[in-house]
């Protein structure tokens, strides 16, 4: 067996979540190695959804751009029962949202956090497995087989299973999965079709029979491409992989029957079928790029790592792909988790800091497994929740950290909304003293690990010069600060950059009055509100988070 050099992280699995968080590592310059047991990346359009929230995290590792260029926009979806049209659902958020929703195949989605990857020196060994492990006090040995047909050893400091459904880091946890399986098989097509129906919408057709039941489904989501949809709809029994393993007398492996299935593949004939059912009008489907079944399940780790070892994205949560939920809080685990390890290998973790990777995702992903099993079965519709709200659910822009150990607090009855723990929003109108053009806060916030931003001039706190040299000095240089000023405050420069809030939308996006300070960690939440910005103050909230 080879034994080879140790890494500060180890990554088992080269999908959307584990390339997000070697990427995030090694923008943060940490060492880290990814593997994957495929030997190619699959050509499936499986995961299509790119929410807003997932957008903004793009942007925040500096790669948004190539994303958009690949997507296509999601503008909304259109609704069909029984061949009449319903309500037509538009995908209009507030417009300080800086993103919309977009759909983007999963291999595409792969390729663009590749190749940012690779910018770091970093690629994906492939058709290499992590087959066991073993972690101790100061670390974590692990054996992998290699394309060779080999073995190799390697000793990393952590290790993430972003393993998927069927995760082997998880088993050899011991961590449980607990769910059930929806008895539903679906067949997923890659086609295109030329109806008449708006570009950027997905379509929604439904049969429901005397009792009300939906007994018939079709359901379209948009991709890249003239007419092109990955469309998905309620399998016939002769193509249920499920039965064929019956048949066959397969067993059922882990017993996790979750994600596309062996058997035999629907073929062009047997999605034109169901469009001859459903199809808002009369088309024909063409150009099959791939097809499967697939099969669905919901459920959830009991906790999200243990010791060194962690589990993110599939191999944590699984749950119906209702609203493109999976693979984008699949990859805020791993923006969440990023920093927490790149501060733990630079040794300025506190004591909470990894702990809180599950304190903050277990809750989300037990809202999103319940929240999709709920809309699988009743509709997005059926959600009470008024429609901004749902929207923003939808998009993932109302995550939040509140209840965190990593946050601090404001009173009970402090009546700003805006509260550590939540998303940091982004603003425009910020000016600065060279540039002629206006800026928006996530410009500013782009590339950067720990951010203090200060706003005003502090009449009753702490000088914006004293707060920046506590900052760095309480986070050995990790944090840097930006001064943000009213637009009509003079200009007091105080040895960092600094821009104007000349539209005043920071103030009011922010709830600033005259002297505030606002910690924002590197995945975009913020960790304290000071006002009065006070050193001491300071002191405290980065106490949670930095080691003393």
């Amino acid at each position: 067996m080879v034994r080879s050099e140790a890494t500060d992280v180890m990554i088992a699995g080269a999908g959307p979540v584990g390339l997000t968080l070697a990427a995030e590592l090694r923008r943060a310059g940490v060492a880290c190695r990814i593997v994957d047991r495929l030997p190619a990346r699959l050509p499936f359009a499986k995961a299509v959804g790119l929410q807003p929230r997932t957008l903004e995290l793009f942007d925040r590792m500096g790669l948004v751009r190539d994303v958009l260029d690949a997507a296509v926009p999601m503008r909304g979806q259109l609704t069909y029962v029984n061949g009449v049209a319903e309500e037509r659902i538009e995908l209009v958020l507030p417009p300080e949202v800086p993103y919309g929703f977009a759909a983007l195949p999963q291999y595409e989605t792969e390729r663009v956090l590749e190749e940012f990857l690779g910018r770091y020196g970093t690629t994906i060994e492939r058709a290499t497995e992590v087959v066991a492990f073993a972690q101790d006090a100061d670390g974590v040995t692990s054996r992998l087989t290699t394309p060779s047909g080999g073995e190799e050893e390697v000793r990393s400091r952590f290790l993430v299973g972003c393993d998927g459904a069927h995760s082997l880091v998880r088993k050899g946890l011991g961590l449980s999965f607990e769910g059930g399986a929806f008895p539903e098989e679906y067949m997923l097509a890659d086609v295109e079709v030329g109806w008449s129906l708006p570009p950027g919408y997905g379509v929604r057709s439904m049969h429901r029979g005397a009792d009300g039941a939906v007994d018939d489904l079709l359901v379209c989501i948009p991709l890249p491409g003239t007419g092109r949809y990955r469309m998905s709809m309620l399998v016939p029994p002769e193509l249920s992989a499920a039965r064929q393993a019956e048949a066959s007398g397969a067993a059922g492996g882990d017993g996790v029957a979750h994600g596309l299935e062996g058997g035999t593949a629907p073929a062009l004939a047997d999605i034109q079928n169901v469009l001859d059912r459903l199809a808002p009008e009369p088309v024909t489907a063409s150009a099959l790029r791939w097809s499967s079944v697939f099969r669905i399940s919901h459920r959830l780790v009991d906790r999200y790592g243990r010791g060194r070892v962690f589990v993110a994205g599939d191999a944590a949560h699984i749950h119906p792909p209702t609203g493109a939920q999976g693979m984008n809080t699949g990859i805020q685990d791993a923006c969440n988790l990023a920093w927490k390890l790149a501060l733990a290998v630079g040794g300025a973790a506190g004591p909470r800091v990894l702990p809180g990777y599950d304190a903050e995702r277990h809750p989300v992903g037990e809202e999103v497994v319940g929240r999709t099993v709920r809309h699988a079965a009743e509709g997005v519709q059926a959600d009470p929740t008024d429609r901004e709200t749902l929207l923003l659910r939808e998009a993932q822009l109302l995550v939040g950290y509140r209840e965190s150990p990593l946050v601090t607090p404001l009173a009970p009855d402090d009546p700003d909304p805006l509260r550590p723990g939540d998303r940091a929003p982004d603003c425009g109108g910020l000016t600065g003293d060279i540039a002629a053009y206006p800026v928006r806060l996530f410009d500013l916030l782009r590339g950067r690990g720990h951010v203090l931003l200060v706003y005003g001039n502090h009449p009753a706190g702490d000088t914006a010069a004293d707060l920046a040299s506590a900052a760095a000095e309480l986070t050995g240089g990790r944090m840097e600060t930006h001064g943000i000023l009213p637009a009509d405050a003079p200009d007091r420069p105080a040895g960092f950059p600094h821009h104007r809030d000349s539209r005043g939308e920071f103030a009011r996006r922010y709830g600033a009055d005259e002297g505030a300070a606002f910690v924002v960690r590197p995945d975009g939440y913020l960790t304290a509100r000071l006002q009065p910005p006070r050193v001491r103050a300071l002191r405290e909230a980065l106490g949670k988070v930095f080691e003393a």
